[in-house]
């Protein structure tokens, strides 16, 4: 382990006047500590996407049973309305799910790092990734997409920092490729939980093709 890393690691307890004058131009700080900060506030996400998960599972419970109650009474125009909010109801929780997999994979990635050249070769699909879900959550939860804008800048500035200080070329396109693997993974598994917790529609419900 060089001395550049340990410097860039760690916190220095004791800051020299020449420190000081670096923190002033640059006030970033200590890599490890940001990266800590970033991962925590990344489970702060993660919690709330298990919130909002929740709330739409009571949510589609409920209108579930409207579905097979409005059935059961041969009344199909309420059954198709209530099966396609169900339908909408899934569809948003699958981008929850989906969300919630791709950042828990980031955090455990993270959560190995304990060297420059990791640092780079984690924070490159890090950053693509939460790029990708703040995004897609926006409509959901606007404040996490927010939130989540800010650790991915926290984390970009990072990345940067530990290219520079190792000399390392940071490769975006093979991150690109490592976010694509980390998203499509956490979809393929989203939607398979999904389909294990969530009852199929009764037959005869318009919506029914449209829940995937």
């Amino acid at each position: 382990m060089n001395k550049d890393f340990v410097s860039s690691w760690e916190p220095k307890k004791e800051p020299t006047a020449g420190d000081k004058i670096r923190d002033a131009i640059k006030p970033a700080g200590p890599l490890k500590p940001r990266l800590e900060a970033a991962v925590r506030s990344l489970q702060m996400q993660i919690q709330r996407l298990d919130q909002i998960n929740g709330r739409l599972n009571e949510r589609q419970r409920v209108m579930f049973e409207k579905v097979v109650d409005a059935v059961k009474r041969h009344d199909n125009a309420r059954a198709t309305i209530y099966a396609n909010e169900v339908a909408e109801i899934r569809k948003m929780a699958k981008l929850i799910m989906q969300s919630r997999l791709a950042l828990e994979s980031i955090v455990l990635r993270l959560g190995t790092v304990d060297e420059l050249g990791s640092i780079v070769s984690s924070l490159a699909p890090a950053v693509r990734v939460i790029s990708t879900v703040s995004k897609g959550i926006g409509t959901v939860t606007p404040e996490a997409e927010k939130e989540m804008g800010e650790i991915s800048n926290m984390l970009s500035s990072i990345l940067v920092e530990a290219g520079q200080t190792g000399n390392y070329n940071i490769n975006f396109e093979t991150g690109n490729e490592d976010a694509a693997k980390i998203l499509d993974e956490a979809a393929t598994l989203a939607e398979t939980r999904l389909k294990g917790e969530f009852p199929d529609l009764p037959t005869g419900t318009s919506s029914q093709q449209t829940n995937q």
